[in-house]
């Protein structure tokens, strides 16, 4: 019995002993090991506040600050800490009730969860902000105001040239944990801010502050050494050209379309306009998702860059390469001439593609008069070149022709979402009519930049500088250089000349003869500037409403480059189914942008009323004014029954400590409760366009057409 007294002694002891052991290994590893518990004293003790850095800074061509930063003040709530918080104090600041105040506290739990700070109310007004501030005693813990770069516009211009910023969702975090985002970070969502967000963004900086008793922030932990300083990003100068921007946009309000222009010897952009044009700045602070939404619903579609996101048939614009190919193929020299009778008969039967001018043309008269007869003859002896093996190489010669004058495929521009446009080759044709059943006829139109190729506005204007360079382009580009040095080596592309193909000197003189005679005495006489000798091609494109069916009204189109000798810009405009010849509109606008580029500024009376005449000029098509009677202007309610269904109003219930209440459990019956009240409809006639249809873009005296300046209409 002893014995066995003795052992059970013996096990007893052991198991103390080991139960010891392990409290003893447990308070080793809380005391001196983990970190667990230290931080979550800390937590109580010390806050943690995110400090915004100042996101770089973007500059013209001549040094002026075109994006820059402003400071204001976010709000932001941390709903763990509500409980015993002034929200009737916040209420009242804000300008809320209680049900809009749990309303945006939900929120701010399905958004982030209960212990991250949320955005309650963003980018404060000054007096909302100074009310806060002597307030702050009387919300905290539970809400802060955080300081928040924004951004500034000082012309208020080039909006999809700068593009505007966004706060990063759960989605973006969840697919780019690599890039440091927090919840609340906003990024670039389009233009250079999105393209160059890794340089513009900066690094954001840490400041650790001691609590009283009272959780309120009172002195830096430890003198400040633990902080992290806010390091602003990074600056980038740009080709642009503020006021030439300006000008551009001026000269395309109320129409749409677009303008380009492009430094020939340096690809650099110096002026991108999409019209209808807007105020850039109604895209940063509180309103921004307003905005946004209203311009998402304008038929007008004012978010779209045109200049690199619509694509166009360039109509005649195009025969200036096809005279390039068919030189450099030799199926002719400079003094090929064709006879037009009035029509191209090269097909047979069927209905004949028309001429407007009757005659015998050469290459450079028939650049002059934009001879379709002249042209139809030219690819026709491409396609048919007794040098190549059968018609599907002969395309596809054409094809990579036109792909290395910049057509068909994405340039590159730094800015996001271009597009490619569309050049047939015989791949195209085999899956549309099948391999063997399709011939030149099946697509003479392409020969006059119809039919089935399109480009966008940049690839023109590029086009346009390839030809002054007699050979050669640089990729267009806004941004010359960031300051730090490009360390993602985001410029490098920019650097390089492309020469895909080889085409004497000799060539490009016979059309830039062709191209002058254009202005000089041809169907762009508009784009006349006294003392310069410009190149350029009109374009009267015509055009259909999806389906192919409706024809809409025909867009004009001109491009340019000046002077002929050492060209210093190279420029595009296409008005958007303004109804009219390349001559009429495009064309004049062309030469006012050169003029004022050129010459650094328009001082000649008539010439400034020309200006203001274009600007006043209303060539919105009577389809858009029709869209805007069509839209329905009805917003959806939220569906809330999730809400319930997920157990989201119990959480918002126990986190402000609230027992019973009426407002919540009505609610749960009528989940329509928290849904944003229906609005009105707009009452405006959208017919009438002197009716504010989109009060915020920037078309200004939006009046009935006006008659042409020109006493009749250019040729095409």
């Amino acid at each position: 019995m002893s014995d066995y007294n003795s052992i059970r002694s013996r096990v007893i002891r052991i198991i103390f002993g080991g139960a010891l052991l392990v409290i003893i290994a447990q308070l080793f590893n809380l005391q001196l090991l983990s970190t667990k518990y230290s931080l979550l004293a800390d937590e109580q003790g010390i806050y943690r506040k995110v400090v915004y850095p100042s996101r770089g800074l973007v500059y013209d061509r001549k040094g002026r600050v075109i994006l820059d930063n402003t400071t204001l003040y976010d709000l932001v709530v941390i709903p763990f800490q509500l409980k015993g918080v002034d929200t009737m104090a916040i209420c009242k600041i804000v300008g809320i009730d209680t049900a809009e105040f749990r309303k945006r506290v939900l929120g701010a739990i399905i958004k982030n969860g209960r212990y991250q700070p949320t955005i309650f109310q963003g980018l404060l007004e000054p007096q909302m902000f100074a009310q806060l501030n002597e307030n702050l005693f009387r919300i905290q813990p539970g809400f802060d105001l955080i300081k928040r770069p924004v951004r500034k516009f000082p012309f208020n211009a080039a909006g999809p040239i700068l593009g505007y910023l966004g706060e990063v969702d759960t989605g973006y975090l969840r697919r780019h944990p690599e890039r440091g985002y927090s919840s609340g970070d906003y990024f670039g969502i389009a233009g250079l801010e999105r393209s160059y967000e890794k340089v513009l963004m900066g690094e954001r900086g840490i400041e650790f502050w001691l609590r009283d008793n009272k959780n309120r922030p009172t002195t830096r932990f430890e003198g400040g050494k633990n902080d992290t300083i806010a390091i602003a990003g990074n600056n980038l100068h740009t080709s642009i050209d503020i006021e030439l921007q300006e000008l551009g946009e001026k000269l395309m309000a109320n129409k749409l379309g677009s303008i380009v222009a492009v430094d020939p010897k340096t690809g650099g952009i110096l002026a991108m306009v999409s019209g209808p044009g807007y105020d850039p700045s109604l895209l940063t602070g509180a309103q921004r998702g307003k905005n946004i939404r209203a311009f998402n619903k304008d038929p007008k579609l004012p978010l779209l860059n045109r200049a690199i996101s619509a694509t166009y048939s360039p109509g005649s614009t195009f025969k200036t390469l096809q005279a390039l190919i068919g030189l450099q193929e030799g199926v002719i020299n400079t003094n090929f001439t064709v006879t037009c009778s009035g029509a191209f008969y090269g097909c047979g039967s069927g209905k004949p593609m028309r001429c407007l001018d009757i005659g015998t043309f050469n290459l450079r008269t028939a650049i002059t008069k934009s001879d379709n007869t002249y042209f139809a003859t030219v690819m026709q002896k491409v396609i048919n070149n007794p040098a190549n093996p059968d018609i599907d190489s002969s395309l596809n010669i054409w094809a990579r022709y036109m792909s290395a004058f910049g057509l068909g495929h994405k340039i590159g521009v730094d800015i996001p979402s271009e597009q490619p446009g569309n050049i047939p080759n015989a791949n195209y044709y085999n899956k549309r009519y099948g391999a063997g059943k399709w011939n030149y006829c099946t697509f003479r139109s392409v020969s006059i930049g119809q039919g089935e190729v399109n480009v966008t506005p940049l690839q023109v204007a590029n086009e346009m500088a390839y030809i002054a360079n007699k050979g050669w382009y640089k990729i267009p580009h806004v941004v010359d250089s960031i300051e730090g040095g490009d360390t993602y080596h985001l410029l490098d592309t920019f650097n390089k000349k492309h020469t895909a193909v080889s085409i004497d000197d000799s060539v490009f003189e016979a059309v830039h003869d062709g191209m002058e005679g254009v202005v000089d005495h041809g169907t762009g006489t508009g784009a006349k500037v006294k003392g310069i000798v410009i190149c350029g091609k009109t374009g009267t494109v015509e055009n259909y409403a999806p389906g192919g069916i409706i024809k809409r009204p025909n867009h004009a189109f001109f491009c340019a480059f000046a002077p002929r000798d050492n060209p210093k810009i190279a420029i595009m405009c296409v008005v958007q189914n303004s109804g009219r010849f390349g001559g009429t509109y495009a064309a004049p606008i062309v030469g006012l942008m050169i003029e004022k580029y050129l010459n650094d500024s328009i001082v000649d009376k008539a010439r400034l009323e020309r200006i203001e005449y274009f600007s006043k000029l209303n060539l919105v098509p009577d389809f858009i004014y029709t869209d805007y009677k069509r839209q329905d202007s009805i917003d959806h309610r939220k569906d809330t029954a999730y809400l319930v269904k997920k157990g989201y109003l119990k959480m918002l219930r126990d986190t402000l400590g609230l027992e019973d209440d009426p407002e919540i459990d009505e609610v749960k019956t009528d989940p329509k409760k928290l849904a944003e009240p229906p609005k009105g409809k707009d009452k405006k006639d959208p017919k009438d366009r002197n009716a504010a249809t989109s009060p915020i873009i920037n078309n200004a005296d939006d009046k009935k057409r006006v008659p042409s300046p020109d006493k009749k209409d250019s040729t095409p």
